[in-house]
């Protein structure tokens, strides 16, 4: 049944919204490669989340390998500090070991600037135990590397507060989200794309909290590319 609706709901979003590719790069951390990358809107989006019970049994953070050596592994910097330099709305000093000084971030999570690197995490949008419990647990070593470092596209990591990180922890939508409507809007958005990019399932009361964020965002829509 749930198969069907959303196979109704993909129906509908192609005669809505067609998924055509975007030839604007995801992000500005993103990988420059051909990719296609689709949008439509967020209430048909919620619709193609698979539905499962999360099984958190086996779990362990080190099953996830982060940071690796990033994009250019000859450059010093890992994923961390790629993400940092790339978010950075005033570039920081690059020291030797790509230890970074200065710069300025804005963490939208809690609205609020920051101007030290060590202020910030640069979070999983959809944390690892979270991946894990929706279907990680069945992947490579290899894959989950690859999602734990994933600089192709924005949402997968962002460069928050540390207070805003764990106040977040591993708890999705229906646990936390950010207190700021406008922001939330963008943040289940974000959410929604991570899972779709990488085939992630939802349990039954995430899929109602992101539906009752649908309603509550009617103009927003989301943006995924699914992962290779």
């Amino acid at each position: 049944m749930i198969k069907n609706l959303r196979s109704a709901a993909l129906a509908a979003a192609l005669l809505l919204a067609p998924l055509t590719p975007l030839t604007t790069p995801a992000s500005a951390h993103a990988q420059h490669r051909p990719a296609e990358t689709y949008t439509l809107p967020m209430a048909s989006s919620v619709h193609l989340l698979p539905v499962a019970a999360e099984v958190r049994e086996g779990y362990q953070r080190t099953s996830f390998k982060h940071w690796n050596a990033g994009q250019n592994p000859a450059d010093g910097c890992n994923t961390r500090a790629e993400v940092l330099l790339a978010e950075a709305v005033e570039r920081p000093q690059i020291l030797p070991g790509c230890k970074l000084s200065g710069g300025r971030w804005w963490s939208y999570y809690d609205a609020r600037w920051l101007t030290s690197a060590s202020a910030l995490d640069v979070d999983h949008m959809v944390p690892l135990a979270e991946a894990w419990d929706s279907g990680a647990s069945q992947w490579t070593a290899e894959r989950r590397e690859a999602y734990a470092n994933d600089l192709a596209v924005s949402p997968s990591l962002v460069a928050v507060s540390a207070a805003s990180n764990r106040s977040k922890a591993d708890q999705d939508p229906a646990e936390w989200l950010p207190p700021s409507v406008e922001v939330a809007c963008r943040y289940t958005s974000e959410w929604i794309a991570t899972k779709l990019r990488w085939g992630l399932t939802v349990d039954a009361a995430e899929l109602e909290a992101l539906a009752q964020q649908a309603e509550a965002c009617p103009g927003t829509t989301v943006t995924y590319e699914p992962a290779p």
